[in-house]
């Protein structure tokens, strides 16, 4: 699902820059299998006009150290109107099914990561009007990312990536999102990231400032058996 939903109104925010805060985490909690938990906060600009509110975990089963298999559920609120028109649905729901499988190398001083993931999008467009159903839509998308991690120093490191949205039904293209950061590490599990993301539809391109913040703690000692 892509930072905005289209609709008839007159200003869509395409000229506005707009921010994304984000919080991603892996906790392991055995040798094989790790949560993952994500929110992520959007605006249509930098600190004001809400977009969407994203939640999303999911259970990752590690194969090996280069390869993770994870099946998830994530939790979406879109508002669709950057200048609000109460004519208009003003508030989109999706509860999603995703499956995803993440595959590593490294090249030289280069790691690449390949991020292939399906998702089944259950998508409730909530209307104001009086009488008016709320009409709900299943719709199948696919995906992959391609993130290239380049270290620069022990501290600081460059993060790139860019990602396709197919959708497995009509109009096929969907979005495409190309990405480049500043990553710096604060501890052995723990990094921010500020970056800019280009997020392009087809006929709409949307300008975002990133800022993540990246937490993984080993968590195998809480859950590990008393011998």
């Amino acid at each position: 699902m892509g930072g905005v939903f289209f609709c008839n109104a007159q200003d869509t925010g395409e000229d506005e820059l707009g921010a994304w805060y984000m919080y991603f985490g892996m906790n392991r909690i055995s040798e094989r299998f790790s949560i993952h938990s994500e929110a992520q906060f959007r605006f249509y600009e930098s600190t004001s006009s809400f977009n969407q509110l994203l939640l999303r975990t999911g259970l990752n089963y590690h194969i090996n150290p280069n390869a993770i298999a994870t099946v998830g559920y994530a939790y979406i609120d879109t508002d669709p109107t950057f200048e609000s028109d109460e004519n208009l649905v003003n508030t989109i729901l999706e509860h999603r099914i995703f499956e995803q499988f993440i595959l590593t190398n490294k090249v030289w001083e280069f790691l690449f990561e390949h991020r292939y993931r399906l998702e089944q999008r259950f998508i409730r467009n909530k209307s104001l009007q009086p009488f008016v159903e709320d009409a709900v839509d299943l719709r199948h998308r696919a995906r992959y990312r391609i993130q290239m991690t380049l270290p620069l120093t022990n501290t600081f490191f460059l993060n790139f990536y860019d990602e396709i949205f197919i959708n497995l039904q009509d109009d096929l293209f969907d979005q495409n999102r190309l990405y480049g950061a500043v990553g710096i590490h604060l501890t052995e599990n723990s990094n921010v990231q500020i970056g800019y993301l280009r997020n392009q539809f087809t006929n709409q391109v949307f300008d975002r400032l990133q800022i993540a913040f990246f937490f993984n703690p080993d968590l195998k000692g809480i859950f590990k058996k008393e011998k």
